[in-house]
C-alpha cells in the first residue's frame, strides 16, 4: 500500500508541515537509496518520516549492505533554506496544496517545489508540450489554444523548453499557467525564459 492509498475522506491530507518536518521528509528522501516509491513504502510502513529514519539502519542491516549514507538534519536544513532564498517552498506529499492529480500517482513526488501562486495547483489543468522546433503555425495555434484554455478556467501545464511549451506558456500568461521544470527550480533553461519562470 502506498501513502497515497491512505489519503482517504476518514484520513484527509495533512496540515500544513512545521519546516522541521520538512527537513525530517527531504532527510528521508535524499538518503541513499530512498527514492520515491521506497519513501512512500517506508511512509505508509513506519507512519511518519521520522520513524522511517529511524528503521534505516535496522533495515540495511538485514538487508545486503553493510553501510548507509542518511542525509544529514544540516544538509536537510541547508537546501530547504536554499530553496527558500529561491522565494519557493516544499510541499510534501499529502499535505492539503499538493495537487490531487499528482498525489494520485504510485510513484508520485513524494516532494515538490512550488514558486508563485499555490492555489493554481486546485485548478483543472491541461498539459501543453510540443516540438522544439515548431512550425510558424504550430506556434500560433499553440498560443490560441493555450488562451482559449485559460479562459475556460484551466490552468495550462509545460515544461517551459522551447517552443510549443514556451508558446503555450505566454498563451496562458494572462490566465494560469505551471512550469514543471525538470531542472529544478533555481536552474533556467533554456536563458531566454528566465523572465516567464520567474
Amino acid at each position: 500500500m502506498t501513502a497515497a492509498a491512505t489519503i482517504t475522506a476518514e484520513n484527509p491530507k495533512l496540515h500544513e508541515l512545521a519546516d522541521d518536518e520538512r527537513v525530517t521528509h527531504l532527510r528521508l528522501l535524499r538518503s541513499e537509496n530512498v527514492g520515491p516509491i521506497t519513501y512512500h513504502q517506508l511512509i505508509a510502513r513506519y507512519g511518519t518520516a521520522s520513524a522511517a529514519l529511524d528503521a534505516l539502519p535496522s533495515l540495511v542491516r538485514r538487508g545486503s549492505r553493510s553501510t548507509l549514507c542518511i542525509t544529514s538534519h544540516r544538509e536537510a536544513r541547508d537546501e530547504l533554506a536554499a530553496l527558500k532564498r529561491t522565494g519557493a517552498r516544499l510541499l510534501t506529499h499529502g499535505e492539503r496544496l499538493y495537487p490531487d492529480s499528482l498525489a494520485a500517482m504510485p510513484d508520485a513526488p513524494p516532494l515538490i517545489s512550488i514558486k508563485g501562486n499555490a492555489d493554481l495547483l486546485r485548478r483543472p489543468t491541461v498539459a501543453m508540450v510540443g516540438a522544439r522546433n515548431a512550425s510558424d503555425a504550430g506556434l500560433r495555434f499553440a498560443r490560441t489554444l493555450a488562451a482559449e484554455l485559460g479562459e475556460a478556467g484551466f490552468a495550462v501545464v509545460s515544461g517551459l523548453a522551447r517552443g510549443i511549451d514556451t508558446t503555450a506558456h505566454t498563451g496562458a500568461m494572462e490566465f494560469a499557467m505551471i512550469a514543471v521544470l525538470a531542472g529544478g527550480i533555481d536552474s533556467v533553461y533554456p536563458p531566454e525564459n528566465d523572465i516567464l519562470q520567474s
